[in-house]
């Protein structure tokens, strides 16, 4: 994904186990919470959609044994597996909206992951550090991609990927990609890392702590516990951490080198010297007036870097390294990427950034949101919490709102908005 200052919405996980099953996993049919899980889809799915799903997965058996998936790995994964209908709501309903980068980077670097990501270094310390000697890569960088694709393991998804895997395969959603997640799904399960009734995750594929996808598994996940399976799903973090570890050690991960730091420009600087592909040393853009912006560390002056300014020239900049490409393979966002290296230099105990908000930007601060959500609740349009992350729920309610007010229906929060609701 581009970095365009557009984000996808995240798509809460349902509660969806699949039971059951024999298998070295505790906890079967129950949540990562300890409560018992109901099955979540619909009851009563389309016939024809039914069959059509049966018929799809005979004819996916065949080409998975000519890829050497053997009978009994394809009985046992399918056993039990229909057409889900919650997971093509979910494909379908990805509302996206426009995010600043600021908005972005405070939702992701805030004070509740933070706080929980310490106490995650805090309990997990010893396997991260020895990940780090292993790896090479910062344990505060794994803790904070933990952070960021599973809240450090709260959600992991729970949706039977098999089933999510055929349903979308069947219905031909992105063409080949689901079908090539479920061929590495297959081969997972013939592995042994896992059986099907554990086997979870979003309704896209992606699993485990560090949100693996079945094909990312496939290369990259490791036995770090040596117990002979590379389990990402159970509540012990350790592997799908050293995975995660591997995969941006494989991804050009250099030990010791920060992914971005935040720098200030000098008066009157040329912004055409911005830009990804346009390597300087540290200490080339040193001489050319670019300085620390706060107690985050400069690389060392001959390292290459490029100097990035998402905001515009009244935003933060940052010089990035080759490890902040390294988050990238990961997730191909420059917002990604730059939440990742800023929650690990939070993590770290470095400040937050000098300049995280330009003065003329019209989005609303993460308490602005709150009391939005708020106030649109007071009116009679249930924005389903109040957390301040504008998903979309929060777009219907504004969107209600708004054509009960006979207002543009555009279901954007905005300063406009917020000052209409204290209103009344």
């Amino acid at each position: 994904m581009r970095f365009s200052m557009r984000l996808t919405a995240t798509l809460a996980t349902m509660a969806l186990l699949l039971g059951g099953c024999a298998g070295p996993y505790p906890g079967a049919g129950v949540s990562q919470q300890g409560q018992e899980i109901k099955w979540g889809r619909d009851q009563n799915p389309p016939a024809a959609k039914v069959t059509g799903l049966n018929s799809w997965v005979e004819g996916f058996k065949g080409r998975a044994r000519s890829q050497g998936i053997s009978a009994s790995t394809l009985d046992f994964a399918f056993r039990g597996v229909t057409y889900n209908p919650e997971v093509v709501r979910r494909s379908q309903n990805q509302a996206e909206f426009k995010k600043s980068l600021w908005e972005y980077l405070e939702n992701a670097v805030s004070e509740k992951r933070q706080t929980n990501g310490r106490a995650a270094l805090a309990q997990y310390g010893g396997v991260l550090s020895r990940i780090e000697a292993t790896y090479g890569v910062d344990k505060e960088i794994v803790a904070a991609v933990w952070g960021m694709e599973s809240t450090y393991g709260e959600r992991r998804g729970d949706l039977p990927l098999i089933e999510s895997l055929a349903t979308l395969g069947y219905e031909g959603y992105r063409g080949e990609f689901f079908r090539s997640q479920l061929m590495a799904a297959l081969k997972i399960l013939q592995s042994g890392d896992i059986d099907p009734g554990h086997m979870t995750g979003s309704w896209a594929g992606a699993m485990g702590h560090t949100q693996f996808i079945p094909t990312t598994y496939l290369a990259y996940a490791v036995d770090f516990t040596g117990d002979g399976r590379r389990d990402i799903w159970s509540n012990d973090p350790s592997d799908a951490l050293a995975s995660a570890a591997n995969y941006l050690a494989k991804s050009g991960w250099q030990r010791g080198l920060p992914a971005a730091v935040e720098v200030t420009l000098p008066p009157g600087f040329n912004m055409a010297l911005a830009g990804k592909g346009k390597r300087r040393s540290v200490a080339e853009w040193q001489s050319l007036g670019l300085r620390q912006a706060n107690q985050r560390p400069l690389p060392p002056a001959g390292t290459s870097t490029e100097l990035i300014v998402p905001g515009g020239a009244s935003g933060a900049a940052f010089l990035i390294t080759r490890n902040f490409h390294a988050i990238l393979r990961y997730n191909n966002a420059d917002s990604y990427a730059l939440a990742v290296s800023h929650l690990a230099d939070r993590l770290r105990g470095y400040p937050g950034l000098a300049n995280p908000w330009p003065a003329d930007h019209p989005g609303l601060r993460i308490e602005q949101r709150k009391e939005m959500q708020r106030l649109l609740g007071a009116r009679g349009f249930d924005t389903q919490g109040v957390d301040g992350n504008v998903g979309s729920n929060t777009i219907s309610a504004i969107r209600a709102y708004q054509a009960s007010r006979g207002l543009p229906v555009t279901g954007e929060p905005s300063a406009a908005l917020l000052e209409q609701l204290r209103r009344g």
